[in-house]
C-alpha cells in the first residue's frame, strides 16, 4: 500500500501501530529469556534463509529497483536500494558476523562490595522494542533485525516506499525463522502498509516503544527529531570531509580521496568535500582534480582552487594534465552543507590548520572527517578539536562502518553524544540494570 493508498486516521494508524509495538513486547520477555546458544541458533536459521531465498528477495527488489529507475531515482539511491543475490550473501555472512559475537546480556559493566557486604553488579540488558525508520537501503533492514535478536530486543521497521517489496520478502522470510524457532513472528514487524502514518504512528507511540531510530538523510532525521514523543538516536547524515594538510604526502592522499568519494557514493560515510592547506593546494590539486575527473567527479570549486585549476595549460598543463571543463563549476554557499550522496565533491582552500578545523566544525554533521599529514602535531591538533563521532587518520572515511569495526553489523552511525556515538552494535542496543545481592541487609 502507497503513502497515499491508506484510508485510515492517523487515530487509527497510531492504535494498530502501538498494539503491534505492544505484541512485539510481550514477544520481547520469550526472546530476552532464551540463552546466548539459542539466540545464536536463531541468527544462523536466518543466514540459512537469507542463502535459500536469494531468489525470491532479488525478484522483489528488482521491481523496487524497476520503479525507482522509472521515478528517476538518483544514482546512489538507487545503489543502496539495490539488493542481489551477492548483497543477499553478503547480509547472510554480516549474520553469521553477529552470531559469533560475544553476547552482551547479562555481562557486568561494573560491581562492588558494599561496606555492609551487600554486592552490587551493574549488568546489560535488552532495552525492550526498538524502532527503525530508514530509506530505501533493505539490507538494513537484515543489519537490525540481527543486531537486535542478539541483543534480545524486538523491532517495528519503517523502511520506505521505495523498498516495500524487498522488505516484505524479508520480514515474511523473518517471521518464518521466528516461527520455526519457537517464537511469536510479532517480534519484528513492519508498518509500511500505513505509509508515512505509521512513521508518524512510530514517533508517536510513547510507552509502547523504547527506542526510535532514525537512519537516512538530512530531512528525515530532521522530521524524526522535531516531532518524536519517544526516546531517538539520531544518526546518519554525512557531510563528511577529507582535510589535505601541508605535510600530506600526496601519493598516499589520492587512493584514499579516491575510495573515500566513489567507492559507494550514496552512502553516508562517503567523503563529500575536500579541504586543502594552501602551501600544497597548487602542487597537489592537479593532480588530485585529474584522478577525481577520471573517475567523472563533479568539482565544486571556491575561488582558490578554481584559480589553480583554470591555470593549467590546456595542451601542456602542469605536469602533463588537462581538466574536462564540463566537470568544474563554481562552488556555491549552499555546497558547503550539501551531503550529495552523488559523484559530487566540493574543494575548499584553506590558510592554515585552525581555519581548516573551523570550516569542517561549522559543516559538518558529526559523522566522520579524515586529515591526510605526516606531521604528528598537526594530527594530534585535529583529532582533539574536530567534533565528530569518528576521525581517521591516513585513511579512507569509508571505514566508519559496524562491519569494519567489528561489530558485525550496525544500527546506524550515532552523530550525537548521549548514550552513543559512533556505529551503533550490541552494546548500544542494550541499557543496564543494577542488581543487589543481599543476606538481609537494612538501611541504618
Amino acid at each position: 500500500m502507497s503513502d497515499q493508498e491508506t484510508s485510515l486516521s492517523q487515530s487509527d494508524v497510531s492504535a494498530r501501530v502501538c498494539a503491534m509495538a505492544d505484541r512485539a513486547a510481550s514477544a520481547q520477555t520469550k526472546l530476552a529469556m532464551m540463552d546466548g546458544d539459542a539466540r545464536n541458533a536463531l541468527l544462523t536459521a536466518l543466514a540459512d534463509a537469507l542463502i535459500a531465498s536469494a531468489e525470491e528477495i532479488e525478484a522483489a527488489n528488482r521491481s523496487d529497483l524497476d520503479e525507482a529507475f522509472e521515478s528517476g531515482m538518483s544514482a546512489g539511491l538507487i545503489d543502496r536500494l539495490r539488493l542481489d543475490k551477492v548483497r543477499v550473501a553478503a547480509a547472510a555472512q554480516g549474520v553469521r558476523q553477529v552470531a559469533a559475537l560475544p553476547d552482551p546480556l547479562g555481562s557486568l559493566v561494573r560491581g562492588h562490595e558494599m561496606p555492609n557486604g551487600m554486592r552490587l553488579n551493574q549488568v546489560r540488558v535488552p532495552l525492550g522494542v526498538v524502532a527503525m525508520i530508514y530509506e530505501a537501503r533493505p539490507n538494513v533492514t537484515v543489519d537490525v533485525v540481527s543486531l537486535c535478536l542478539k541483543s534480545g530486543n524486538a523491532v517495528l521497521l519503517r523502511g520506505g516506499h521505495a523498498a516495500e517489496r524487498t522488505n516484505r520478502a524479508l520480514v515474511g522470510l523473518i517471521g518464518r525463522v521466528l516461527d520455526q524457532g519457537g517464537l511469536d513472528p510479532a517480534l519484528v514487524a513492519a508498518v509500511d502498509e500505513f505509509g508515512r502514518q505509521g512513521a508518524q504512528a512510530l514517533m508517536q507511540a510513547r510507552g509502547h516503544i523504547d527506542l526510535l531510530v532514525p537512519r537516512g538523510g538530512r530531512g528525515l532525521i530532521r522530521s524524526v527529531i522535531s516531532q518524536a514523543t519517544v526516546p531517538t538516536i539520531e544518526t546518519g547524515a554525512g557531510n563528511v570531509h577529507i582535510y589535505l594538510d601541508r605535510s600530506a604526502d600526496l601519493d598516499k592522499a589520492i587512493p584514499v580521496i579516491i575510495n573515500a568519494k566513489t567507492q559507494r557514493v550514496g552512502v553516508c560515510n562517503a567523503a563529500e568535500k575536500l579541504v586543502i592547506h594552501r602551501d600544497v593546494a597548487a602542487r597537489f590539486l592537479p593532480r588530485i582534480a585529474q584522478a577525481l575527473t577520471a573517475a567523472q567527479v563533479e568539482l565544486h570549486l571556491d575561488t582558490v582552487s578554481m584559480d589553480i585549476l583554470r591555470s593549467l595549460d590546456a595542451d601542456q598543463g602542469d605536469q602533463g594534465i588537462s581538466l574536462p571543463s564540463e566537470l568544474l563549476m563554481e562552488a556555491r554557499p549552499e555546497d558547503w552543507e550539501t551531503e550529495y550522496l552523488d559523484l559530487k565533491m566540493a574543494v575548499k582552500v584553506v590558510d592554515s590548520l585552525d581555519q581548516a578545523i573551523d570550516h569542517i566544525n561549522r559543516y559538518s554533521t558529526g559523522h566522520t572527517e579524515a586529515i591526510m599529514a605526516e606531521d604528528y602535531e598537526a594530527i594530534e591538533e585535529f583529532t582533539k578539536r574536530v567534533d565528530s563521532a569518528v576521525v581517521m587518520v591516513n585513511a579512507s572515511t569509508r571505514f566508519t562502518d559496524g562491519g569494519q569495526f567489528g561489530m558485525g553489523a550496525e544500527l546506524g552511525i550515532s552523530t550525537q553524544k548521549l548514550h552513543a556515538r559512533g556505529p551503533m552494535g550490541l552494546q548500544e542496543l542494550t541499557t543496564t540494570k543494577w542488581i543487589g545481592y543481599g543476606r538481609g541487609q537494612v538501611r541504618p
